[in-house]
Parts: structure tokens; C-alpha cells; sequence
């Protein structure tokens, strides 16, 4: 299993995702979107975790989404 973060770059003005922890991103993305798709898929093949979107002006955690395991936290309704 994995996290993985979904962070914007102002130096080279595009979408990383990267293992949590991990000081080398995954894959460069033009939009968060394809960001966030990349790094589920990431998820997926390794066991499942967790992919939390940073926002683009202060990098503050914006969502976070479970993959391919139970959620620890769902939401209630």
C-alpha cells in the first residue's frame, strides 16, 4: 500500500504526482485532474491508499480520496 500527493509546482508551473515521502514525483501532469487520475492509478497497482489533493496557493490538503481499501473515515448519510 502507498499514498500518494497531488501537489502543484510553481517553478515549472505544472501537477505532480508523487509517493508520499518520496522526494522524486511519479509523473508531471498539466492539470490536477490528470494529476489526481495518475496517482489513483499509482494507488491501485500498489495495494491501495491514500490520494490527498493539495490545494494550488498554499498546498493545504483540499481532498482526500481511498483506494482499493476500506475507508477509515466515510462520509456519514
Amino acid at each position: 500500500m502507498a499514498d500518494y500527493e497531488v501537489q502543484y509546482s510553481k517553478g515549472t508551473g505544472d501537477w505532480s504526482a508523487k509517493r508520499a515521502g518520496s522526494g522524486r514525483s511519479a509523473g508531471r501532469y498539466d492539470t490536477q485532474a490528470d494529476a489526481h487520475d495518475a496517482a489513483r492509478g499509482y494507488a491501485e497497482r500498489s495495494g491501495g491508499g491514500e490520494v490527498r489533493d493539495h490545494r494550488k496557493d498554499n498546498n493545504q490538503i483540499r481532498n482526500t480520496d481511498t483506494v482499493g481499501k476500506k475507508d477509515p473515515y466515510p462520509p456519514k448519510g
